[in-house]
């Protein structure tokens, strides 16, 4: 394989998306995008400059001066890493209205499609195979039931000290569920030429291992 490919993941919250494409990119050697990072990026800006989403002219004018980068694995915001910044309940809730606004689709999208022209990428994000990367070589609609995805973010915010109770995280991430699904604007769904895996019950290498085969590595 030594021409440009790209590996669009798709799915639902806290499926584990990212975890998966980060460990595919490292072992074939390519750039892992995530776009979901991106939004939550905006998001947080947003929320620090205190603009109110459905502020048009506001948000555009953000827009014009932002960029976002991806370097060996972080994300830059204005030449700022945010790794940590971007990933609080709230900036995940911030993401989701973020994504809703046609504006920040179209920049984020014209900067995710020319990172897959350049060079080989994996991305994940909701829309990859039926929107951003409609002629992605490998599609993949990552799943898992909304009782696995809550117990997996539940630990991870355990582990951070973060206090929020299981039912909590279920509720949130069946709020994203309908929220992703029912957007107006390029809702999650698998897309027709889609391989679906459900994580169900699955380890990040078992997870692994199957990506790597659809590959063809």
């Amino acid at each position: 394989m030594t021409e440009i490919y790209r590996i669009a993941i798709d799915g639902p919250s806290g499926a584990g998306k990212s975890t998966i494409a980060k460990a595919v990119a490292k072992k074939l050697g390519i750039d892992y995008i995530d776009t979901g990072a991106m939004y939550r990026a905006i998001g947080y800006k947003i929320s620090s400059e205190g603009i109110d989403p459905k502020d048009e002219a506001a948000v555009n004018d953000m827009l014009e001066r932002t960029q976002i980068d991806f370097r060996q694995g972080d994300i830059f915001l204005d030449e700022t890493c945010v790794n940590e910044e971007i990933r609080t309940p709230e900036m995940s809730m911030m993401a989701s209205v973020c994504s809703q606004i046609p504006a920040v689709r179209e920049k984020l999208v014209q900067l995710q499609r020319g990172m897959g022209e350049r060079k080989s990428v994996i991305m994940d994000g909701r829309d990859i195979g039926t929107n951003v990367l409609k002629d992605a070589e490998y599609k993949i609609y990552l799943t898992a039931s909304a009782e696995e995805r809550a117990h997996r973010r539940f630990l991870e915010l355990q582990q951070k000290g973060e206090e929020q109770s299981y039912e909590a995280v279920l509720e949130d991430i069946r709020q994203r569920d309908h929220n992703d699904m029912t957007r107006e604007l390029n809702p999650l769904r698998k897309a027709d030429d889609a391989i679906e895996l459900d994580t169900t019950g699955l380890d990040i290498d078992q997870v692994v291992q199957r990506v790597l085969e659809i590959v063809g590595k």
